[in-house]
């Protein structure tokens, strides 16, 4: 799957909403998440895990026999993972069952996926501060399907932002060293 990096706009730039933070880096901006919970309201961010400097997002996963931790990239519309077991012969599309680390609460829900080439129906659910406001993820391994649900900005521009792909190859170029 191709990734293309979609320009944050500026009207979002000047309203981020709780749970976010704008990175600027090697003269890009970039939106992180800075702020994230499972439903019972436990920070899913750790400072333990790092990636491209920021703290990353932790759950307790399944996937497909294997079971073990999976941290994930902070910065929105990233897709880099690192696991505390060995993903190996997974297939691409296998499916993620994610729990929240701390109380085990499911963080799986229904998902339509709209991502040319993925059928999934499945998705994991991350709660922002807000009491409405949410990221939803397809559960399926490596589809960068991933949708923003803030109730406070206009669903056109919730929209624009939740196409933010990036990433891939090159991506050393967009944060030159760390």
């Amino acid at each position: 799957m191709n990734l293309e990096k979609i320009e944050i706009p500026e009207i979002f730039k000047r309203n981020v909403p709780p749970g976010f933070k704008i990175s600027r880096r090697n003269d890009h901006d970039f939106l992180v998440v800075d702020s994230i919970f499972c439903r019972h309201g436990h920070n899913l961010l750790v400072e333990s895990v790092r990636i491209h400097e920021e703290p990353s997002i932790k759950l307790d996963v399944t996937i497909e026999n294997r079971h073990g931790v999976m941290f994930i990239d902070s910065y929105w519309g990233s897709h880099a993972k690192l696991f505390s077991f060995f993903p190996g012969f997974i297939h691409d599309h296998a499916l993620v069952k994610a729990r929240c680390p701390q109380c085990r609460v499911s963080m799986m829900e229904p998902y339509e996926c709209d991502e040319e080439g993925c059928s999934s129906d499945t998705g994991i659910v991350f709660y922002l501060p807000g009491e409405h406001n949410r990221v939803h993820v397809c559960a399926k391994l490596n589809c960068p399907s991933h949708r923003l649900e803030v109730i406070d900005i206009p669903s056109d521009l919730v929209r624009t932002v939740s196409h933010i792909n990036f990433f891939g190859e090159g991506i050393d170029d967009l944060f030159g060293d760390f």
